[in-house]
């Protein structure tokens, strides 16, 4: 019996929209889906099939807060915050992931998520050089899973099994996100051991657009305000999901592995990106969220900061990251 082909057309036939140049030598180029939305509805950039779906992998987890939010989770916005990180695993981090713990009687041994090392480089070398290993604390979902273990409490859930798709948090998420932002499409496991969902891209963005316009006194307000907040919360020193948040005054953003970023705006726009090569921690990512936020009309320092992104030969600029016109034809 011969094995079906898997569908990978969304990918195949996402168009080129970043080249690598060096010296003048095209040395990349990324193939990338993009899509900004409007609260009507529209979409003023498309690029790609934005209607299929994807595996928004980390991007989603201000929708899991938001679903954690309307089943109780109470915190404050910096541990709201983190919730809704891929944090670094600095000294913060792990320690507000241990304090959602104990809000509700729990320590670091109630963890479930994959045992990692910590992602911020720093504190990498920081926590090697002391001699730790993997560490469920550690991982950069840490903060996410401590939020659902404290809503599981909240709710007199079982806590030893909250990743099982099955389990009433997960199924609470899931309704969440196909209410959302579109119907759940497939169902598989993330890489820190949670229930992942496919979701239309398109649905991504109008979502992420809709968190930032939300007034403050809705859950979707609390989740978005918690992350502008705090957004050393989200991210970490030095990486650019932080620095976008504080670079645009009201958007809120969040990046995902194999190169998936969303981002919402303040007045309800979105923009969604998901790069076919899913590089990680990709420069391609990181300027078409730039460029496409520049190309509806954003535009701070900051954030032209973030879209300059020079290509460096023996320390000195001899290329560049180049996004090509975003603008829909």
């Amino acid at each position: 019996m011969t094995a079906q082909a898997p569908d990978t057309t969304a990918l195949d036939d996402a168009p080129v929209l970043v080249h690598v140049t060096r010296g003048g030598f095209v040395e990349s180029a990324h193939r990338a889906t993009l899509v900004a939305t409007d609260p009507g509805g529209g979409t003023p950039l498309r690029h790609g099939r934005v209607g299929d779906p994807v595996l928004p992998r980390s991007s989603l987890k201000p929708i899991q807060a938001l679903a954690m939010v309307r089943h109780g989770l109470d915190l404050p916005p910096h541990l709201l915050a983190l919730v809704c990180s891929s944090h670094s695993a600095e000294q913060v981090h792990r320690e507000g992931a241990a304090e959602i713990l104990a809000t509700v009687g729990l320590d670091l041994s109630a963890l479930r998520n994959t045992p990692a090392l910590p992602l911020g480089e720093l504190e990498h070398a920081r926590w090697l050089a002391g001699g730790r290993g993997p560490e469920p604390v550690a991982q950069d979902c840490s903060g996410k899973h401590a939020g659902m273990l404290a809503t599981c409490r909240v709710n007199d859930w079982p806590t030893e099994t909250y990743l099982d798709p099955e389990h009433p948090l997960q199924q609470a998420i899931r309704t969440t996100t196909d209410e959302v932002v579109g119907e759940v499409t497939h169902t598989t496991v993330d890489g820190c051991g949670a229930p992942l969902f496919a979701v239309p891209l398109r649905g991504l963005a109008a979502s992420f657009g809709r968190l930032a316009a939300a007034e403050p006194t809705t859950d979707e307000g609390r989740v978005a305000d918690a992350m502008r907040t705090a957004p050393h919360m989200v991210g970490g020193t030095d990486r650019d999901v932080t620095q976008f948040m504080q670079a645009v005054p009201g958007l809120i953003a969040k990046d995902g592995a194999e190169s998936v970023y969303a981002a919402g705006l303040a007045d309800g726009r979105g923009v969604a990106v998901k790069v076919a090569d899913g590089a990680p921690f990709s420069r391609a990512r990181r300027g078409l969220l730039a460029h496409a936020l520049l190309t509806l009309g954003v535009d701070t320092p900051g954030l032209r900061d973030l879209a300059d992104q020079p290509v460096l030969g023996h320390g000195r600029p001899v290329g560049a990251v180049e996004v090509l016109d975003l603008r829909t034809p």
